[in-house]
């Protein structure tokens, strides 16, 4: 016979205990789009500890809709194997384009990026950071019940080596750092340069350049670092996305090794 206090103690229990591993980390990740969630799955490949908070209820960012709730994504062949690899289905369309199902590639993303040992908190975002010494060293996270009904509820905090802003468009990581941190930003002026209008053939090539650390202990990838150094948004095609993931896979676990 299902006992509803039990169902209830074991989602309480199970949770409490999730949350509680993952209030000191190696990587805690802003974002779960296809830069946060491929950029998750190869550092816990490579055995950091890794979580990823994002402020919905699903994952996926963008990648979900397509374009314009046309759930098909291009990518370009540079990205094709990052698909290939975690099972994702392409078809060839013409050249250089290829296809793939948009719900097909954001549920291989979570499950390939979990499976490989990264938890995925949903409904949670990134209220502040933590700073200590000049190096950005934290995320504070709060639920986003909290934010959207305008609560005053005090939040928790994370302690990471490494954070990374993978929160796209609204880059909600770097504008907490802008706005009250005292850090300067690896910028031109060293402030947010602000994303602009479509281009999308320049923003596949500016985003995996743009990949880096912005500030100390602190990364964008993904349409968050074409955002922070001022280039153009792309569209519906995720390449870019992917190849940036990657990137800061790489970079985050080469500065983790120092």
């Amino acid at each position: 016979m299902l006992d509803e206090v039990t169902i209830s103690e074991a989602i309480i229990d199970s949770y409490q205990k999730k949350l509680k591993n993952n209030l000191k980390v190696d990587v805690a990740i802003a974002g779960a789009g296809p830069a946060g969630l491929i950029c998750a799955y190869y550092l816990a490949k490579a055995g950091k500890k890794v979580v990823v908070f994002e402020r919905k209820l699903s994952i996926g960012g963008g990648m979900w809709a397509g374009g314009m709730m046309f759930n098909q994504i291009v990518i370009q062949k540079e990205a094709k194997g990052i698909l290939d690899e975690i099972g994702v289905r392409t078809k060839l369309y013409k050249k250089e384009y290829y296809l793939a199902d948009a719900v097909e590639s954001v549920c291989s993303l979570g499950y390939r990026a979990a499976k490989a040992g990264a938890d995925i908190l949903n409904g949670i975002y990134a209220e502040d950071i933590m700073v200590k010494n000049g190096k950005v060293c934290g995320l504070v996270i709060n639920w986003s019940a909290t934010s959207i009904a305008k609560l005053h509820v005090d939040p928790l905090t994370i302690e990471a080596k490494v954070v990374l802003d993978a929160t796209g468009h609204p880059i909600e990581v770097v504008r907490v750092v802008e706005a009250k941190s005292g850090l300067n930003l690896k910028t031109k002026t060293k402030k947010v340069l602000g994303e602009k209008s479509m281009w999308a053939d320049r923003a596949e090539k500016t985003v995996a350049k743009n990949t880096k650390e912005v500030c100390p202990g602190l990364f964008v990838a993904g349409m968050a670092a074409n955002a922070v150094f001022g280039s153009p948004r792309m569209g519906p095609i995720f390449g870019g996305m992917l190849l940036s993931g990657k990137k800061c896979a790489s970079l985050i676990e080469k500065k983790l090794k120092k």
